[in-house]
Order: structure tokens, then C-alpha cells, then sequence
């Protein structure tokens, strides 16, 4: 049955992790809310839990089931959607010469081609209502790019730059855009050998960046409208600043000694 009285969020990867997490605050909030994985288990593990949230098996790469997910969701809400939140993403582990092609283009798929096709997939939809937003899950390794992990840190670039891009270019169809960068959060993502997990911790929880995540899609202000990167921690928005106003050789020397 339609629901067209509640607002309306679509979630990647939401089975798990953050994902989980964000699902979790705006149900909490009466939301309408969709959690699209491919972890089928986790996915039926979370609805026996909160049976209300709707679910669907979602592999990102793919374009037909980026559109059949959202057609999906979008016939328990009239037709619109107000936030789709482009959380889904996976990291390889090891120097590039150790990881292997295939988990390499996997890293390329989900967190960039995946993030593409679902923004696509989601226009339609995000169009038909006022103040829609979409979310994109960068991270603070697409300040400066770190060793070891270093595709996926290629990726947060891309997502950055892609966030910027369709901002400008959603514009006209009222659509804000916005990504979140944060440091290591604590979920399986963050079992890697990088040495920033050592240097810096991993002590942002999960639910830190879903409540982060309601915050940007909430700005209480027209400046807050005008804002697209949030950070999480006060570290991590340290380092996003100090990217910018140091010296490059400085940032650089930093950065060596957190990941080298």
C-alpha cells in the first residue's frame, strides 16, 4: 500500500554497518524506509527485526536493478522519493602490486560506477519532490590519496568530484547533493591493514554517520542549504581544512607520516 504521508529514503547497501545504521534513525523518525543490499541474509535478518522497513536485493553495477529497486520502493510511496542515500561500498586491502585485478575493478564498480547509476536510476523520482536530496558516502581519504588502500581512496575521489558535478547539475530540478567524509568508522570496512587505522584510530561509530547523515539532509538554515561536504568527527574536519589552507608540501609530509 501506497504511503504518501511520510517522507521517503532509499538506502545501498543498507543491510549492514552504516548502512543498518541509517535505516535505523529515519524509521526512528517515521520515515518511510528502503534497505537494498546484496547480502540477502543480512537483508531478511533486518526485516525480521523491523518489519516495516521494505527491502530488495540490490547489486549496484547493475543499471535494470538500480531501476527495478527504485520502482520497487517507489510503489509503497506514490511515486517519489526524498532522499536516496548512496551508502554501498567496499574497500580491497594491501599495496596495489597485492591486490588482485578483480578486487581491484570491484572497488571502481560499486563505489564509483555504482554510485553513478543509482543518481540516474534516482532522478526521476528525487524530481517530483520539493527539497529532495541525494547522499553520497565519500570518505576522508579522498583528501589526499592514501597508500595501501589505494583504489579505494581513487574511488572517494571520484565520489567527491561527482557530488560537486551533479549538485551544479541537479540544480534546476531542486535536488541537493551532499557527501559525507568521514575518518574510520567502526564496521567491517575498516578491518584493513592500512596504517591510518593505527595512526589516527577507528572511533567514529556507525550510528555517528547516520545521524550525520539526517543532519545534512536537514540544513536549518539557507547558508546550511549552500554547504555539501560534512564531516563527522572534529578530526576528520580538521583534516578536511588543513587540505586546503597548508602548503601541498606540508599536507604531503602529513600524510606520509599517517599512511606511510
Amino acid at each position: 500500500m501506497a504511503n504518501t504521508h511520510s517522507k521517503s529514503i532509499f538506502i545501498s547497501g543498507g543491510a549492514a554497518g552504516i548502512g543498518r545504521q541509517v535505516v535505523l534513525r529515519f524509521l526512528s523518525a517515521g520515515w518511510t524506509v528502503g534497505a537494498y543490499d546484496i547480502d540477502e541474509a543480512a537483508l531478511a535478518s533486518l526485516q525480521e527485526e523491523f518489519p516495516q522497513v521494505i527491502t530488495g536485493r540490490l547489486d549496484v553495477t547493475d543499471a535494470g536493478q538500480w531501476e527495478d529497486a527504485l520502482a520497487d520502493f517507489t510503489s509503497h510511496t506514490g511515486g517519489t522519493l526524498d532522499v536516496l542515500d548512496n551508502n554501498a561500498g567496499v574497500i580491497g586491502d594491501g599495496d596495489i602490486v597485492d591486490q588482485s585485478p578483480e578486487v581491484i575493478a570491484r572497488q571502481i564498480d560499486i563505489n564509483c560506477t555504482g554510485v553513478v547509476l543509482g543518481a540516474r536510476a534516482a532522478h526521476r523520482y528525487l524530481k517530483r519532490t520539493k527539497n529532495a536530496h541525494m547522499v553520497t558516502m565519500g570518505s576522508a581519504s579522498g583528501i589526499y590519496g592514501q597508500p595501501h588502500i589505494t583504489p579505494y581512496s581513487a574511488s572517494k575521489f571520484f565520489v567527491l568530484g561527482f557530488t560537486q558535478a551533479m549538485d551544479l547539475e541537479w540544480r534546476k530540478d531542486d535536488i541537493r547533493v551532499v557527501s559525507l567524509m568521514p575518518l574510520w568508522a567502526k564496521t567491517k570496512l575498516a578491518d584493513v591493514e592500512a596504517k591510518s587505522t593505527k595512526r589516527l584510530g577507528v572511533n567514529i561509530r556507525p550510528e555517528d554517520v547516520a545521524e550525520a547523515v539526517w543532519k545534512a539532509v536537514h540544513p536549518a538554515n539557507i547558508l546550511e542549504r549552500h554547504r555539501h561536504m560534512y564531516s563527522v568527527s572534529t578530526p576528520d574536519l580538521v583534516l578536511r581544512y588543513l587540505a586546503r589552507l597548508v602548503p601541498a608540501p606540508i599536507v604531503r609530509f602529513a600524510n606520509s607520516i599517517i599512511a606511510g
